[in-house]
């Protein structure tokens, strides 16, 4: 006979959700020597594959931007600069894609795979700064900044920054702290490595500079090897650019020169105040959900009506807490300010045209320069609710990206997209190239908002060549172009027709000229069609 035996209530494990479960786990590894890095490896491998999924559908309306497509053109031939930029952008791009294919979603995987080692890497120098418990918080505010997410969609050398200027601050960190000839050194090529990436770092090794001046334990520093090790190993490292530079008559100089300089002081502080306004808003988001985050309680959900201003001051107190190294948070308040204004005031001073894409590899210590802030309570609740909040704003992204998508997708007065489709474009010219000729299709000259697309998107990845342009970017030569044969391509009602049109008709002499019409389609519907003035040039040997 089988008995049922029932035991007392008090002897019953109490039911435990799991979330409760994994919430406990997650403070708990948060904290941990051992298991805090694999805990932020996870969140920011999830990061990546989460934000790759959404982006891949967010943009499923319209090719890859031509930003990444010439990144993707100059990994084709790796040089030591590439006419506008430094090398280390191409190369990147060379190494990724020799192992993905040229497909969009790889150069969005492209994109989240930069700013995630970013987020890794700035874990790392939030470690040099506080607790590991904070050091988490950190990673989940940079993840919720749409810098590492929304507009981190298109890989460039802005985007680059984002790992190898924060591998420069924590050189610089760590550097501080040994001031050995050792960390002197891989400060130095920390240095070179992000010189590689853009000039425009400059700004950040001028704060470093700046700040190991102005630090009150500065002699102990200055004194030591380290800072001199580094200024002698970033020259030496820096030659076979340099030499380069010579070779090139420093025209990635005149071009930034020829672009962004403008003489209207207007003009200059009206960029200026969209270049602050537009970098707010942008930190205004992780700010605001941290402080949701270490405000809230559930014991007192409605304080943020009643009291909005005893909501905020919940998470401070009148002492300091533990968890915080004062010197390096210095250091890091003093680097993050000095990039915040010396951008703006230099260029109202010297009328530069200031880009808002530019503050996008700037303020990525913002959230450790708050978090930071010794008076700051963070309760391990905190760091779980944040986290909670970064999933489900992710998976509500996921789920409704494709609506996102075609909401978003720009028409016409017709109601069409109006998105050219430069991937079709490129397979047909592909197969009329080798329809003519038998043989790969080797150049491609236009715009580079064309040229490089056509590089991208046919799978012979002919190399571009721009008309008139004084910064070309070495991978190819109008006399290589005349030997190989090539497509010339001009975007019909572009800024750039007239220009493009003028050239072909003025170089070519003998080739077929003909005018092809593609369009997108996408959810259903037609995007408006683009006309394209196409001239083939047969190879010359």
């Amino acid at each position: 006979m089988n008995k049922t035996v029932s035991r007392p209530a008090a002897a019953r494990p109490r039911p435990r959700s799991f979330g409760r479960r994994g919430a406990a786990r997650l403070v708990a590894w948060a904290g941990d020597a051992r298991l805090s890095i694999w805990l932020v490896a996870g969140f920011v491998i999830a990061h990546a594959v989460l934000w790759t999924a959404i982006l891949t559908q967010l943009k499923a309306a319209q090719d890859v931007h031509f930003d990444v497509s010439e990144g993707f053109a100059w990994g084709q031939k790796l040089l030591l600069g590439y006419g506008k930029h430094p090398p280390l952008s191409g190369w990147v791009a060379a190494a990724w894609f020799s192992i993905f294919p040229a497909t969009d979603w790889a150069t969005y995987a492209l994109a989240m795979a930069t700013v995630s080692a970013g987020m890794m890497i700035c874990w790392a120098i939030a470690l040099r700064v506080v607790d590991r418990r904070r050091a988490f918080l950190v990673v989940v505010m940079m993840a919720l900044y749409p810098i590492f997410n929304f507009k981190g969609f298109k890989y460039n050398p802005d985007l680059l920054q984002l790992v190898t200027l924060p591998l420069l601050v924590l050189a610089y960190l760590d550097a501080f702290d040994k001031r050995t000839i050792r960390a002197g050194l891989l400060l130095g090529l920390a240095g070179a490595l992000a010189l590689m990436t853009k000039y425009w770092v400059l700004t950040m090794i001028g704060a470093i500079g700046l700040t190991a001046l102005i630090h009150p334990a500065r002699m102990l520093f200055l004194r030591s090897p380290a800072p001199w090790v580094a200024i002698v190993t970033l020259g030496v490292a820096m030659v076979p650019h340099f030499r380069w530079l010579q070779q090139v008559d420093f025209v990635p100089i005149t071009y930034a020169g020829g672009t962004y300089a403008i003489s209207d002081h207007w003009q200059s502080l009206q960029l200026v105040l969209g270049y602050i306004g537009h970098n707010l808003a942008l930190l205004a988001l992780p700010l605001a959900l941290a402080a949701l985050a270490l405000a809230w309680s559930p014991r007192r959900w409605t304080l943020p009506f009643r009291d909005p201003r005893a909501f905020f001051a919940e998470p401070w107190s009148m002492r300091d807490h533990g968890g915080v190294r004062r010197d390096q948070a210095v250091n890091i308040w003093i680097i993050q300010g000095i990039v915040a204004v010396g951008p703006p005031l230099g260029a109202l001073g010297f009328d530069i045209y200031l880009k808002t894409d530019w503050g996008i590899s700037l303020f990525f210590l913002v959230p450790l320069c708050v978090v930071a802030i010794p008076t700051l309570r963070v309760p391990r609740a905190a760091l779980v609710r944040i986290a909670a909040v970064w999933l489900a704003l992710s998976l509500i992204v996921l789920a409704a990206s494709p609506q996102i998508a075609i909401a978003t997708a720009p028409r016409n007065g017709a109601g069409q997209f109006t998105h050219g489709s430069y991937s079709q474009l490129a397979r047909e010219l592909t197969q009329a190239w080798r329809q003519r000729f038998h043989s790969r299709w080797a150049v491609v000259i236009g715009p580079t908002e064309v040229s490089t697309l056509m590089t991208f998107y046919s799978p012979d990845h002919p190399a571009p060549l721009t008309p008139n342009e004084a910064w070309g970017s070495g991978l190819t030569s109008l006399g290589e172009a005349n030997r190989e044969g090539f497509i010339g391509v001009c975007e019909v009602g572009s800024p750039q027709q007239p220009g493009c049109d003028a050239w072909m008709k003025d170089n070519v002499k003998a080739g077929e000229r003909i005018v092809m019409t593609t369009r997108r389609f996408y959810a259903g519907g037609a995007g408006a069609p683009t006309g394209w003035n196409v001239t083939i040039v047969p190879p010359s040997r």
